[in-house]
């Protein structure tokens, strides 16, 4: 992982998890991680086998130029490559193991960008995992992402992180509380309250 974003959730996922492989979707708090909702997203596995957004946080809409609430995570990503994001992101709920993602976003007007992208379980109150927190963060900032919405996602590289990589070094990445306490909260206080609330009902 090089992104910060990434880092900084795939580290909260690891505190709340402790010494079970996957946290309870009710053990996830928006307070903890306020600087990093706008990027943050809630997949879930319906009944027919769709996985989809229950929730994405407003920097991933803006970057897709709509509202993705609803839509199937595989219709990011070209077109040849839905089953290997799908068969991924199933991987990461049957086995309980967190995937990294690399892959490179187009404009709809030929811009290029590298992104990266990670998925982490979590389970329900009945002990399955049947939803996935993730996030997706740019590897550099691009001007042109605020204005021109991104038409797909290219896979570069996948993997899943073994247990061996699931506990980070502690000089690696600063506790939540100190990151928050050095930063400001970089988007809107009616935005952080709508998502929040969201995040909220996902852990109920």
């Amino acid at each position: 992982m090089r992104v910060q974003t990434t880092i900084e959730i795939f580290d909260y996922w690891n505190r709340i998890r402790g010494a079970a492989d996957a946290p309870l979707k009710s053990q996830v708090e928006p307070s903890a991680v306020p600087h990093l909702l706008q990027s943050l997203f809630i997949l879930e596995a319906r009944e027919d086998g769709d996985i989809v957004f229950r929730l994405a946080g407003t920097r991933i809409c803006d970057l897709f130029g709509r509202d993705l609430r609803g839509e199937r995570f595989s219709s990011l990503w070209a077109h040849g490559q839905h089953a290997d994001i799908e068969r991924t992101a199933m991987g990461v709920m049957d086995h309980a193991m967190p995937a990294l993602f690399n892959a490179t976003g187009y404009s709809t007007v030929g811009h290029q960008a590298s992104f990266e992208i990670i998925m982490m379980p979590l389970r329900s109150s009945h002990g399955a995992c049947d939803r996935l927190l993730g996030a997706i963060a740019p590897v550099a900032a691009a001007s042109w992402l605020e204005i021109v919405p991104l038409e797909l996602l290219a896979l570069d590289r996948s993997r899943l992180l073994p247990e061996k990589f699931s506990k980070v070094a502690p000089a690696e990445l600063r506790p939540i509380n100190e990151i928050v306490a050095g930063k400001s909260i970089g988007f809107g206080q009616a935005m952080r309250r709508v998502v929040s609330q969201l995040l909220s009902v996902e852990a109920r």
